[in-house]
């Protein structure tokens, strides 16, 4: 008698904003040794819609999600990307493989993603081609961690180089520096509240300072020579 194999239920989530890239996502998955698995896909198109999936009871317990970092925010709820989506996700249903997908190429931001979510897989989108994603897929699946060309070069200059952050956040730290309130700071940098929000979190993080103080920030900043 022929051999009888026993397929393997996957439940994947794909959030992104753009149609075209979910079905690339679906057309490369269900190329995935279709005799030994089978992959049950849920989507979304932004923060809400990808929130609602996630909290919704009647979703299934999700083996792999494909998230996209840039996406319409679900402000009263306070998601405003796919890092947020990707921490709701890790408390909700902690087994769940993240890759997170971007268009940043920003040192700080991706060493801010590795050091928040840690995600089994960061992909550049610049990088990515069907095989490169049916690659990840297969690295991701075997448990084992899959980053991006332009991440793992990124990674190997960040080992070599000192810290290095923009002019933004150069300016914010001067105005926190000075004894400027964080509500009055958008009067002298010309982002807004949210946005200078996250960049000090981001700088918290990139320093090593998660949950401590502005004033911490500021003095650690000075000694690093990211403040003059």
């Amino acid at each position: 008698m022929p051999q009888e194999f026993t397929v393997i239920k996957k439940n994947i989530l794909i959030v992104d904003d753009h149609p075209f890239i979910i079905q690339g996502y679906k057309n490369a998955i269900t190329r995935y040794r279709p005799t030994e698995y089978e992959f049950l896909i849920d989507q979304a198109k932004d923060c809400q819609s990808g929130y609602e999936v996630i909290v919704n009871p009647e979703s299934p317990s999700f083996d792999i999600a494909f998230l996209d970092i840039s996406m319409p925010a679900y402000v009263e709820k306070g998601i405003l990307s796919g890092e947020d989506l990707a921490i709701v996700l890790m408390e909700r249903m902690p087994k769940c493989k993240i890759v997170l997908l971007t268009m940043f190429t920003e040192k700080l931001k991706i060493n801010t993603i590795l050091k928040n979510i840690n995600p089994n897989g960061l992909i550049i989108k610049n990088d990515l081609t069907f095989d490169e994603l049916l690659f990840a897929f297969d690295r991701v699946i075997k448990n084992e961690k899959y980053y991006s060309q332009s991440v793992l070069e990124m990674l190997s200059q960040m080992q070599h180089v000192p810290i290095e952050i923009d002019q933004f956040d150069k300016k914010i730290l001067f105005q926190l520096s000075k004894g400027t309130k964080v509500a009055d700071i958008p009067q002298y940098v010309p982002i807004s509240s949210s946005a200078i929000k996250r960049r000090m979190e981001d700088l918290k993080v990139l320093l090593e300072l998660k949950d401590r103080s502005d004033e911490e920030l500021v003095k650690v900043a000075k000694s690093k020579g990211l403040l003059l």
